[in-house]
């Protein structure tokens, strides 16, 4: 999780066990505001330029909204000076872009708010598993309340190991069908060379014939006689070697059915890719947004929609805040998720967000089958902005300049100007 403190004009990492990096930055200056809310990167690129503002160098690219605003290394001049963006020192760019994944939360807010764990029953039944909600799971050595989320991953695993296998069968037949077409090819060319030499000194046999039987001196005779006796023995060799050409020709090998057994193993390597892909979707993380605003709780899986649902808040015109909640691991007993919390707009606590809420037993059970460590849920008075997200909040009430202005304006001052800034690390 990366949480911006617009405040402090700095980022912060953190990982299961806390934060582990720190650095200054600069968000986006007067009418090109960052807007506070909670985001995910979307999109990841080392080497990237604007199509905004006159392809500004934006390495090491972070993308966070699909608008325009990312994380990325730039220029610090100690104060907010972007066109949206969270610019950090290079160097610690560059070091985030390889520890990240696409989907890492991303917070932005006014103040630094902080993750913190967090336990509550709402949070323990959206996790809780039981076998009989997936009779059919096989015995995987795992507790009983893990066998369904245990076996989507062993299923992606398994998926993932086939389409390896299936990719590595491609190959070979591919290879064997080049080897045989090749081979095959080796053995027309001989073939046909046998066959023109043969046919050629034949030729050469009549025409040293012909000068035999026209000779009539004994040395011309002679002569005759000894350049078909050459001739005829080249064409010995020549036959022997059209008939090894010709056995050769009756052994070659099947080329049409070396291509359609590649074909038929690319056809089955592309179906194992399709289907890992899709167990690896199924197996991923799942995002909960729960918005007062409509009244709805939706759910995605790799930025795409799975469901949603209606449910009901206790007090529903009082305000409940913009709280975030992170499953980054499994408790040491593997049975149920450690989960942390971060409000980032407290109208409330989190456990007192959470307690107005009723979630349908419907949609508990089915976020208790998809959700795994990565999964988060978001309760927030706002409804979702963004589609082929992990949802995006933005926080009413506060400045929106950055993704409400997106018009080409040159940066020529920054645009490669690539000074490196402190950071720190714990």
């Amino acid at each position: 999780m990366a949480v911006v403190s617009l405040g402090n004009q700095r980022v912060t990492i953190y990982d299961a066990d806390g934060w582990i990096m720190r650095a200054p930055v600069s968000s986006g200056r007067k009418g090109y505001e960052t807007p506070a809310g909670i985001y995910a990167v979307i999109q990841k690129e080392a080497e990237h330029y604007s199509n905004l503002y006159e392809d500004g160098y934006m390495p090491f690219m972070q993308r966070i909204t699909w608008s325009g605003i990312a994380l990325h290394g730039g220029p610090l001049p100690g104060y907010p000076a972007s066109h949206g963006c969270v610019r950090m020192p290079m160097e610690f760019a560059e070091h985030l872009f390889d520890l990240t994944k696409i989907g890492m939360r991303v917070i932005v807010a006014r103040n630094d708010p902080v993750p913190v764990a967090f336990n509550h029953p709402v949070l323990t039944s959206l996790a809780a598993r039981t076998s009989e909600s997936d009779p059919a799971a096989p015995d995987l050595g795992e507790p009983l309340q893990t066998r369904p989320r245990a076996t989507l991953q062993s299923l992606a695993a398994q998926k993932a190991a086939e389409s390896k296998a299936a990719a590595a069968k491609a190959d070979a037949a591919r290879l064997e069908s080049i080897k045989k077409t090749l081979e095959n090819s080796r053995i027309s060319a001989a073939l046909h060379l046998a066959q023109s030499a043969k046919s050629r000194l034949e030729l050469q046999v009549n025409v040293t014939q012909n000068e035999l039987e026209a000779a009539e001196s004994p040395e011309a005779k002679r002569a005759a006689e000894a350049a078909k006796a050459k001739v005829v023995t080249k064409l010995a060799e020549a036959e022997a070697r059209f008939n090894a050409a010709t056995l050769a020709a009756q052994h070659r090998p099947d080329v049409v059915q070396a291509r359609q057994e590649a074909e038929a193993a690319e056809a089955e390597s592309t179906a194992a890719a399709e289907a890992a892909a899709e167990a690896a979707r199924k197996a991923a993380p799942i995002s909960i947004f729960i918005s007062r605003k409509t009244q709805r709780l939706y759910v995605r899986q790799g930025f795409q929609p799975l469901f949603d649902t209606a449910l009901t808040f206790r007090d529903p015109d009082q305000p409940i805040g913009t709280h975030i909640f992170v499953a980054p691991e499994y408790n040491k007993n593997g049975l149920d998720l450690r989960w942390d919390a971060v409000s980032v707009q407290a109208a409330i606590t989190a456990g007192s967000a959470l307690e107005r809420i009723v979630i349908p037993p419907e949609g508990i059970d089915r976020i208790s089958e998809l959700v795994s460590p990565g999964s988060s849920l978001i309760i927030s008075d706002d409804s979702e902005t963004a589609n082929d997200t992990d949802f995006v909040i933005l926080m009413s009430g506060e400045p929106q300049g950055g993704i409400k202005t997106r018009r080409r304006n040159p940066d020529a001052v920054y645009r490669y100007n690539r000074p490196y800034g402190g950071f720190f690390w714990q």
